[in-house]
């Protein structure tokens, strides 16, 4: 709201002009002193202001005052100031009790420090300029100033929905502002059209309040009848307040809820987390059930269960759960919840009822134990059976084959090939997660079967004597055969790649003509019978020609490098006589007797003792002679 003063200016300055108009049509009337004063200056609370008041044209002397008109309209001088040539004398007459006080500028300006609320007045320029005349100006100061963050206090009570009338919901205030603001309230974001006039539906109410310091303090209080829907409805106000040159700003308040009380209508019963989408829940599974109504405040359940049309209680509480721990199978049947809310329509069905269905596989019964031994060629059928609620399906597999879907496997005319393990799965489509297995294990009793993996020879044209070959048997039969060979040398039996019962042995040994004309054989044997398979190698090629080759180049080497010995040896002794010749018979020299021969010396050991005995330097060397 504007100030009156300010109204009675706006409606002065229209009037005003006229008369400066009509004055200035009159034919010898001629205005000498004009003053420029902005007629309107806004400015933020706490800013410095300065007030303009400045004559037009050429003046070498004039008095300018300023004045403070208060709102009855008497004038209060302020400050005034004389023009002197070119200098300006001013001075403050009276601040008013203004801190800090007014002041001059060196043109004769007002300046205001720091702008207050009570500094909103109308302040006058008057100039005398002698003979030039009078002239004044009126200059119109408003101070704004932002106000405090936005306060809202909710009702924090508990509000019914039944009453028919209006009823408090919060208060909005906003404080130390200026002008005064207003204050618009919103539900879920939208402006809540509400009137000042008290009515059933909603009003609101306001109140201002000037502070110490001037400025204004809004309160504001909204009224309304609520309904079910505002349960969960977001409220807030927000405060809108005016700045300098036709500017606005806004400030909300945090949103806020009520608390209502209304009755139920609906009432909701679930069961929380089951196995399966259908509904069943496993045996020792916890079972929770789930009651909500939508009144509020919570009100009471009551869980029950319905057995001969009779209500059994089982709980009683504010949090609408019960939990069932370790369901059994016994505790299928029909649960029930109730609401207690006696605010609820008569009309109102606060009871509900659900199914419980609880799911059990027992375990599988076979008619045969863990392990069957049939003999080879025999028949038999094994029967699985099982309890279950939904009923199970059952299925058979051998080693994760499938092998049917009926309860009794039968087996006819049994082979090695049908030993194995075989299983009974139950399994239950409604709940996925519930099956039970069973195994037995089938041992057919019968003779070894025996193969063998025949090997060929490594060289073209057949077997080599002296090559190496590996042999390999494989035996199968229960109980597990034993393998043995007709040479030494065999592996032990050991699992065959592939399973199947099959156990393999290995014999790696140098093929001979022995062995290609006896062969090598492997035998199975257990206590049913026996088998046995003999390799043949044919006809084995003998060694090549390159071993005899070898001697006789050895041989020559041998000669040559004895024949080199002797030629080196007769170089050294060149021209000894009788040496590298046969030895001969020579007349002992006169005077020395001749030796007989006895039957036991040779003619070299007689050479060797004559040339000893006859020693001396002269005949070493032709008995050394005899030796060569």
């Amino acid at each position: 709201m504007e100030p009156p003063d300010a109204r009675a200016g706006a409606r002065r300055a229209p009037r005003l002009l006229v008369l400066a108009l009509l004055l200035g049509a009159h034919r010898g009337v001629k205005a000498e002193v004009r003053l420029s004063v902005p007629p309107l200056v806004e400015v933020m609370r706490g800013e410095p202001v300065t007030l303009d008041c400045t004559p037009l044209g050429a003046h070498d002397h004039f008095v300018l005052e300023w004045f403070l008109a208060d709102r009855s309209g008497v004038r209060h001088r302020l400050a005034s100031a004389e023009l002197h040539g070119t200098e300006l004398q001013d001075k403050v007459h009276d601040s008013r009790g203004r801190s800090p006080p007014y002041q001059l500028d060196s043109r004769g300006r007002l300046v205001l420090a720091e702008a207050q609320v009570g500094d909103e007045r109308d302040y006058v320029c008057l100039v005398r300029a002698g003979a030039a005349g009078t002239a004044e100006a009126t200059a119109r100061l408003n101070v704004f100033a932002k106000p405090e963050a936005t306060e809202v206090s909710p009702n924090r009570g508990t509000l019914s929905v039944m009453e028919d009338f209006a009823q408090e919901i919060a208060t909005c205030n906003s404080r130390n502002g200026n002008p005064a603001p207003q204050i618009t309230w919103y539900r879920n974001g939208q402006r809540l059209e509400v009137p000042m006039e008290v009515n059933s539906e909603g009003y609101m109410t306001s109140r201002t309040v000037r502070e110490a310091s001037g400025l204004l303090s809004l309160t504001s209080t909204l009224y309304l009848r609520l309904h079910k829907a505002d349960r969960d409805a977001s409220f807030h106000c927000s405060v809108h307040y005016r700045l300098p040159t036709g500017r606005h700003g806004r400030l909300d308040s945090p949103s806020f809820h009520l608390t209502l009380h209304y009755p139920t209508e609906h009432v909701q019963f679930w069961l929380g987390s089951p196995s399966t989408t259908a509904g069943w829940v496993r045996e020792g599974d916890s079972v929770q059930l789930f009651c909500r109504g939508d009144g509020s405040p919570n009100p009471e359940y009551t869980f029950f269960r319905l057995q001969d049309k009779q209500e059994d209680v089982l709980k009683t509480n504010l949090e609408g759960n019960l939990t069932l721990e370790g369901v059994q199978r016994s505790q299928s049947g029909t649960y029930g919840c109730r609401v207690e809310d006696y605010d609820a329509a008569e009309d109102t069905e606060l009871s509900k009822t659900l199914e419980l269905h609880v799911a059990y596989l027992d375990p599988l019964e076979l008619s045969t134990g863990e392990e069957l031994s049939l003999p080879l060629g025999n028949s038999t059928a094994v029967n699985c059976s099982v309890r279950g609620l939904p009923t199970p399906a059952l299925r058979w597999t051998k080693d994760s084959v499938p092998l049917g879907d009926n309860p009794t496997l039968s087996l006819r005319s049994v082979t090695f090939d049908s030993a194995g393990t075989y299983t009974c799965e139950a399994s239950m489509p409604a709940v996925p997660v519930l099956s039970r297995t069973r195994s037995f294990k089938l041992l057919v009793q019968g003779p070894p079967e025996l193969r063998a993996e025949e090997t060929q020879p490594k060289a073209e044209g057949g077997w080599r004597e002296g090559g190496e070959v590996r042999l390999t048997c494989y035996a199968r039969g229960y109980p597990e055969p034993k393998l043995s060979w007709s040479q030494l040398g065999g592996s032990l039996a050991e699992p065959a790649p592939g399973g199947q019962g099959w156990v393999s042995s290995s014999l790696t040994l140098k093929v001979t003509s022995a062995l290609s004309r006896d062969g090598v054989s492997c035998e199975a044997s257990n206590p049913y019978g026996n088998d046995r398979h003999v390799f043949h190698f044919g006809t084995v090629a003998p060694q090549t020609s390159q071993a005899g080759v070898a001697v006789m180049a050895v041989a020559v080497s041998v000669g040559l490098l004895l024949f080199i010995v002797a030629a080196f040896y007769c170089m050294r002794r060149k021209g000894q006589p009788g040496c590298c010749r046969r030895g001969e018979k020579g007349s002992p020299p006169p005077g020395e007797p001749e030796l007989s021969h006895s039957g036991s010396e040779r003619p070299e050991q007689t050479g060797l003792l004559v040339g000893g005995a006859s020693g001396g330097a002269r005949h070493g060397s032709r008995g050394f002679g005899d030796e060569c």
